[in-house]
């Protein structure tokens, strides 16, 4: 079968922090939700899926995230357990964006190709925080959650403000792979190129 370019990321930058004292989460029958009554927490700017906060300020729910679901401008739901916590109306509650993880793609092992041979691209600006990381996240799940997903070997880029490209190749029979960046507190990811 011929190599399969596919773009995981196109422009994704930074977002500025969620404040709100209306914030409250919610677990109901194993879905895990994060919901305000004034405070935007998505729409243009603001949280989209595959987004990672880190929520303080709360008594029971200071942790990292992942957006998996957005409902309405109001209430997403997330990928890991929240503990039920009803906001109090004056104490803040904080949503930190510090990162994002790709849609999946396809892998070699999807296809049942035996060579697993798999190239990624990063592309990013020179504000990109020296602290973040991008790096490829593969799994052997035909239909993966979130704890389905392990990091990839050698394929992890640090900026360092100066290098703003950087690739690596990887090899593995993975069903599905993506990428994910971590600690972002400013730039943005130009691009992220898969070929497998």
């Amino acid at each position: 079968m011929a190599q399969t370019s596919t773009t995981l990321i196109s422009s994704k930058s930074h977002l500025t922090s969620i404040t709100g004292s209306d914030i409250s989460f919610t677990a109901t029958s194993g879905i895990y939700t994060i919901k305000a009554t004034s405070t935007t927490l998505t729409g243009s700017g603001k949280l989209a899926v595959g987004d990672l906060i880190t929520v303080t300020g709360t008594t029971s729910n200071n942790s990292t995230f992942t957006v998996s679901t957005v409902v309405s401008t109001l209430e997403i739901t997330v990928s890991e357990a929240v503990t039920s916590e009803n906001s109090d109306g004056s104490t803040s509650v904080t949503l930190d964006h510090v990162g994002f993880v790709s849609d999946k793609a396809k892998g070699d092992g999807y296809y049942s190709q035996p060579d697993g041979v798999h190239t990624v691209a990063y592309q990013v600006t020179t504000s990109f925080n020296a602290n973040a990381t991008i790096k490829m996240q593969g799994t052997l799940a035909t239909t993966p959650t979130e704890d389905d997903w392990f990091d990839i070997s050698g394929t992890t880029f640090t900026s360092d403000t100066s290098t703003v490209t950087s690739s690596a190749n990887f090899t593995g029979n993975y069903v599905w792979v993506r990428s994910k960046t971590q600690l972002l507190t400013a730039g943005t990811v130009n691009s992220i190129l898969l070929n497998s």
